[in-house]
């Protein structure tokens, strides 16, 4: 969960696949990360293989520590591995390590493979405050979320309590779905699955379809994100032997794929390296450059006209909405 403390260390992660994919990167992890924006078969089909569903929600509290009537029951002989999420803000990073812990035979980089053999054994809370007091992983968790250079301490503003955001995964563990969610006390059983067909993705589609109902209609407050396979590796060798065999028509196809790949690859890769750098200091840069020409004053006027303006625009939608 993602709340307002910041003492633990670990900063806010967004729901973003480049920056899923970069961290599976240093973790040494040949997989990647991509938006889904629907659960139809055909959608879940093109990213096979699909080795888990990561899963962003509205974080509220709720009386009860059980889970609701039909989502699923604990398990506390879970035969996986779980950890416990121990501080603010490691959520993200925690539900990729607790999918990544249950793919056999997952190939991954030294320091992984050496920290998941390190807590083998240990129960959820042990492994969570383990896995958390990684330096080197908390710097990669941390490298793609720069902290705010901006204070408001000692201003005498009012507190203010901000929308917490949690994640969670879902993968299928010894012929079940289950939810992991650090948060609980144990994982989540979601009930067996048919190995024909769609397999495990058919059961986790109707899990989260059912939860995603119990949002207003409308709602925005998820988001979904399918941890895969790197296609490239595979479109590589495909192509090569369409071109080997002269069947142009279809390697011509291969190409736009592979295109379309590598173009989103090149958008992480800039989007990554913005949110590396804190451009702080160019807007304060910026802000004294437009004081000292005198056009300070007038900016400011042209912001809060565009400010106003906006905010009619949404006003206006939502007149609409209601009507």
């Amino acid at each position: 969960m993602s709340g307002d403390d910041e003492s633990s260390g670990w900063q806010l992660t967004e729901s973003d696949p480049g920056v899923f994919t970069e961290l599976l990167k240093t973790l040494g992890v040949p997989y990647i990360v991509d938006d889904l924006y629907s659960l139809d078969p055909e959608s879940l089909a093109s990213l096979q293989p699909l080795h888990a569903l990561i899963f962003l929600f509205k974080w509220l509290p709720s009386s009860s520590d059980e889970p609701a009537v039909n989502a699923g029951h604990y398990d506390a002989e879970f035969p996986g591995f779980f950890a416990h999420q121990t501080v603010n803000n490691a959520c993200a990073t925690l539900a990729v390590i607790n999918a990544l812990g249950n793919i056999p035979e997952i190939p991954c980089g030294s320091q992984l493979s050496d920290l998941l053999s390190f807590t083998t054994g240990m129960d959820p809370q042990t492994c969570g405050m383990a896995i958390t007091s990684a330096d080197w992983l908390r710097e990669a968790h941390n490298s793609l979320s720069p902290p705010s250079a901006i204070s408001l301490d000692g201003l005498g503003l009012p507190s203010k309590s901000e929308e917490a955001y949690h994640f969670v995964v879902y993968l299928p563990v010894m012929g079940s779905l289950y939810e992991l969610d650090g948060l609980k006390r144990c994982p989540v059983q979601h009930g067996a699955y048919e190995e024909s067909g769609e397999g495990w993705v058919k059961r986790a589609r109707e899990v989260i379809e059912s939860r995603i109902a119990t949002y207003p209609t409308g709602a925005l407050e998820f988001s979904l994100l399918a941890l895969r396979n790197d296609p490239l590796p595979s479109m590589q060798m495909q192509l090569k032997h369409l071109q080997d065999s002269r069947r142009e028509s279809e390697a011509a196809e291969i190409i736009v794929k592979l295109t379309n790949e590598t173009s989103k690859r090149e958008r992480w890769a800039f989007e990554n390296s913005l949110r590396r750098h804190n451009h702080v200091g160019l807007a304060h840069a910026l802000l004294v450059a437009l004081a000292k020409a005198g056009k300070l004053d007038s900016a400011k006027e042209v912001a809060k006209q565009v400010m106003k303006d906006r905010i009619e625009r949404r006003k206006e939608i939502g007149d609409m909405d209601e009507d």
